[in-house]
């Protein structure tokens, strides 16, 4: 019998390249790509989140500290979106402040670990620019690395939330810092010397062999993410940075004390509804 030959036992690895990506195959590659890592993902940082913590990002930021939503004790009573919610640990946390929490992800199989953590309240599988709820539905929103990142019309998903909150709703999100972009993804040495141009917005596409996206990410310039949030009719109100703490030893992909401690990696987005609706088109930033 002859032996089959080394590319037809060995794992295809996904081509990564950078190039354009809409936002039907942006949806379609990363619901794939979280349908399929979940369980690993929920493996290797399941530990770090906690089944019922709130964290802004691989710093080990904690809404209990940050109270970017508020004082916990004014979270009582309120509604509660969190978008890109995974395992629903934010959410989690949100029900234990008394607050109705509703956890959405476009991955079915995230949204299954989230079950079998437990928590009372609803699941919902949906592409976050397009929210299945009402106008007003929500007192505040959130995401932590969810959606944002992933999605090739960031003003779209966030019109869609600024339609669900109700008049003076807050969104808070958190995004990989725009910096970032310009380095290697890489937490050792070799990921501190600029490879890139920061102001290049190509995507980050891995691809298989006929070319079909199976992961996107799209990249925003600090500015980018500014027009985009008042192209929306939110008021930013608050960009934190947060700084990598001492506590905090251990690595997430790019994200090292090494380099925590000399360029930012997370950007937290603090969006409050602006009642004067979106401002008229233009400026000298690009779409």
């Amino acid at each position: 019998m002859q032996e089959p030959e080394a590319s037809e036992t060995e794992a295809f690895e996904p081509e990564a390249t950078r190039r354009g990506a809409g936002a039907a195959e942006s949806s379609r590659a990363n619901r794939g790509w979280w349908d399929r890592n979940a369980d690993e993902y929920q493996v290797e940082h399941g530990t770090f989140l906690g089944d019922d913590r709130f964290v802004w990002g691989p710093e080990g930021l904690d809404e209990v500290e940050a109270e970017l939503l508020g004082p916990p004790e004014e979270l009582k009573g309120k509604d509660v979106l969190e978008i890109g919610a995974g395992a629903a640990q934010c959410a989690r946390w949100l029900a234990a402040q008394g607050a109705r929490p509703v956890a959405l992800d476009i991955s079915h199989r995230q949204l299954q670990h989230a079950l079998r953590i437990g928590g009372a309240f609803p699941l919902v599988c949906a592409d976050a620019g397009a929210l299945p709820f009402a106008d007003a539905s929500f007192d505040l929103a959130c995401s932590a690395y969810g959606a944002l990142p992933f999605v090739a019309d960031p003003v779209l998903v966030l019109r869609e939330v600024r339609r669900v909150l109700r008049p003076g709703g807050r969104f808070v999100f958190s995004v990989t810092h725009p910096i970032r972009w310009a380095f290697p993804d890489e937490p050792g040495p070799e990921g501190l010397s600029v490879s890139a141009s920061y102001f290049d917005r190509t995507p980050y596409v891995e691809q298989d062999e006929q070319g079909h996206a199976v992961y996107v990410e799209h990249h925003r310039t600090l500015g980018d993410r500014v027009r985009d949030i008042a192209a929306a009719g939110f008021w930013l109100v608050d960009l934190v940075e947060p700084e990598w703490p001492a506590w905090n030893t251990s690595e997430w992909g790019g994200w090292s004390p090494l380099r925590g401690n000399l360029i930012p990696g997370t950007a937290i987005f603090v969006c409050e509804r602006n009642e004067m609706g979106a401002p008229p088109a233009g400026g000298r930033g690009r779409d």
